[in-house]
């Protein structure tokens, strides 16, 4: 069964060098295990979605001119996530602030083409259909 997502998740991209930890912060008012718990709505890039280290996705306009200075060698830089659209699916059967609430089966696109998902929901003991 998939576990709620809340405060101090662990997420991973797919263009990304490195993991990230997911911040969500108190606003919805709702708590599992004792941190605040995120709905799909927690998409906010350098406020929820913090950088993945380094991005090699050649979508990147920093990624994509610094490989053309590199003579067409990838080479990665500083990630900067955007995410201008919400988790999807999340929670078909709980709401959280009007909204389904996130579980840990819920993906987010990058508009540089990586696709980000939880590794580590921050929580293990509150399931959500």
């Amino acid at each position: 069964m998939p576990k709620h997502v809340c405060n101090g998740a662990l997420l991973k991209c797919s263009m990304g060098m490195a993991p990230s930890t997911f911040v969500v912060l108190p606003v919805n008012r709702e708590f599992t295990s004792n941190q605040p718990a995120a709905n799909i709505m927690d998409h906010v890039p350098m406020l929820n979605v913090m950088p993945f280290g380094m991005c090699q996705s050649p979508a990147n306009p920093t990624v994509a001119a610094a490989t053309a200075a590199a003579m067409g060698v990838l080479t990665p830089m500083p990630c900067v996530p955007a995410t201008p659209a919400p988790w999807a699916p999340g929670s078909p059967t709980v709401l959280l602030a009007n909204m389904p609430a996130l579980n840990d089966t819920s993906k987010l696109t990058c508009i540089w083409g990586g696709i980000i998902e939880v590794t580590m929901p921050g929580q293990m003991t509150h399931d959500i259909a």
